[in-house]
């Protein structure tokens, strides 16, 4: 802990504990980023990083280290999807001390207790301590904060102190990084007569004449190329075509998702509570108790509002509203408090014409084109059809709808209009920003009303009897299936299913496709699966669950690493030979 005496010793006061989120800052940081490719044998080296080997024991204590940093400032143990994560990062962080360190070494980089200091307390403060002590209100960082509310870590857990020794040993890595990378941008060097030639390279122009005779004016059919030429062609471009073991599968998913009864069942819970709701003495604790989502007792303008409950403006303070379903969640919200906030909020809609050009005739064109529609919309015709017609950024689709936006989120000409007017309609005349011209309908005029919310919402889960479904199907299947042939046969034979191929998964890859957290599945396809039998192709997988989705797999292809087959490259190769 010398950065602790360091600093014990220059200011006198005892260095205490940094909250958990903050620690995590620099154990949650990857320094490089790649897919690793561990435990690809059962021996105990794990990998080599520039000629030196990496065992198991020295990757297992990186890797304990980031587990139990997750497991103190989660509360949980990390699941299958979160171990993944957590190997990428140990082992990144391996080839960081190793590679990186070798480097360091070779230009003498260091860093020195004065600078460790500084970060800490000094003129240049870590961010993550920085994010950790500043005040959200005023947005001013406090250092006498940070003194304070580390003075007694001798006094603190345990853990908390092994929590800051970690922070600690990070922070010299980290700075070492930063120096490396603006050494790196800082060599960068561009002289007169490479940016002559590169302005030359720019600006020159040559009036050329060609013939063209695309590619695909010949026929595929009338030429042929064969998997003899296939393979020379790859064996003289080795370079192009190396590959790292792969493996290739087939599987299908078996949703677990809820069903009309389990909306049901949750539909009558949320009524019985906005009975209850409507009564209860507190409401933040009912809330609490109740409710999937914590609760939230900050004040909210109409912008920030779901936009269910925004509908029902303006809001009595004591009533319930809801339930609303959305996004397979039911929400009750009882208005609990009211006030005037500090910043308005309003809504509105917009025909934004841009100019085409820079010149003063084009902004006048510009203009004249806003003005001629604000003419149509004011003798009758539909905004929002206008909007879809003529407007030219984003909000044509919502008939130029912007939505509830409170002041300080739009350019300033745009603000000015909008929170002037006094009543809901169309303002006069167009309205000039940097963007162009709008014409703008006020929805809604501007309030400073607030409302304080207190929420019950309940998600729509599948039930246990709706998940034992889905699990009794998926061992159906697999009963059926125990071959490749049978697996396609099985499948086919359920219109439900859908099978899905994935080709090429590496060893270290985390998801198959859009399945995140797969990285059972992926072990499995590698060899490791229970039974400890390697896995061969045509072999059925066990039912993995994976999320919310029962998942079967069959192994259809092996692919060892050096240079890609013909099979496997033909359709691109082929494409190449046919047009050279």
């Amino acid at each position: 802990m010398a950065l602790i005496n360091t600093i014990r010793e220059k200011s006198g006061w005892a260095v205490g504990a940094i909250i958990i989120g903050l620690l995590l800052f620099m154990l949650g940081g990857d320094f490089l980023y790649g897919r690793n490719s561990l435990f690809a044998g059962n021996d105990r080296v794990v990998g080599e990083v520039a000629g030196e080997k990496v065992d198991y024991e020295t990757f297992n204590a990186t890797l304990e280290q980031a587990k139990q940093a997750f497991i103190a400032q989660q509360g949980r143990q990390p699941d299958e999807n979160t171990m993944g994560y957590l190997r990428d990062q140990a082992w990144n962080q391996t080839l960081y001390r190793i590679a990186f360190q070798k480097e360091f070494d070779k230009l003498g980089l260091k860093v020195s207790d004065d600078e460790l200091t500084d970060m800490v307390q000094g003129n240049n403060i870590h961010p993550s301590i920085r994010q950790a002590f500043t005040d959200p209100q005023t947005g001013q960082f406090d250092k006498t904060k940070v003194i304070e509310y580390l003075r007694n870590l001798d006094k603190l857990p345990p853990q908390t102190q092994e929590a800051f020794r970690n922070f600690e040993a990070n922070l010299g890595p980290e700075r070492l990084a930063a120096k490396y990378n603006n050494l790196l941008k800082l060599s960068t060097y561009v002289t007169a007569a490479e940016a002559k030639r590169f302005d030359e390279a720019q600006n020159s122009k040559a009036n050329v004449r060609y013939l063209l005779v695309p590619y695909f004016t010949i026929s595929d059919s009338s030429v042929k190329v064969t998997d003899e030429q296939v393979q020379a062609y790859i064996d003289k471009n080795k370079g192009r075509y190396k590959v790292e073991d792969g493996r290739s599968i087939e599987y299908v998913t078996i949703p677990v998702t809820a069903s009309v009864e389990d909306s049901a069942t949750v539909r009558k819970t949320v009524d019985e509570l906005a009975t209850q709701f409507t009564t209860a003495p507190n409401d933040s604790l009912f809330a609490k108790l109740n409710s999937d989502q914590p609760y939230n007792a900050a004040y909210l303008s109409p912008a920030d509002m779901p936009e269910k409950l925004r509908g029902q403006l303006p809001l009595q303070v004591g009533k319930v509203y809801g339930p609303y379903a959305e996004n397979g969640t039911y929400s009750l919200f009882k208005v609990t408090g009211q006030k005037a906030g500090a910043q308005a909020a309003a809504r509105a809609s917009h025909i934004l014409i841009k100019p085409e050009g820079t010149t003063p005739e084009a902004d006048a064109a510009a203009k004249a084109k806003a003005t001629d529609i604000l003419n149509k919309i004011k003798g009758g015709a539909d905004f929002a059809a206008m909007a879809r017609q003529y407007g030219t950024d984003g909000t044509t689709t919502t008939g130029g709808d912007l939505g509830w936006f409170q002041q300080g989120r739009m350019v300033p000409e745009f603000e000015k209009a909008v929170f002037g007017a006094t009543s809901a309609g169309l303002l006069p005349a167009p309205v000039k920003t940097s963007f162009g011209y709008h014409i703008i309908k006020i929805t809604a005029p501007k309030t400073t009303q607030t409302y304080q919310v207190a929420a019950v919402q309940k998600t729509i889960q599948p039930t246990d009897a709706t998940r034992d479904a889905a699990y009794q199907k998926a061992q159906q299947l697999k009963g059926e299936a125990t071959d490749l042939e049978s697996f396609r046969k099985a499948v086919a034979k359920d219109k439900s299913l859908q099978k899905v191929e994935a080709k090429g998964l590496g060893r270290g890859e985390q998801a198959v496709n859009n399945l995140q957290g797969a990285r059972q599945l992926v072990r499995w396809a590698y060899g490791f699966n229970p039974e400890g039998t390697p896995t061969q192709v045509g072999d059925v997988s066990e039912v993995f669950e994976i999320g919310d989705q029962y998942v079967i797999a069959v192994l259809t292809g092996e692919r060892t690493k050096g240079v890609a087959d013909v099979a496997s490259v033909k359709p691109e190769v082929s494409a190449w030979c046919a047009t050279s």
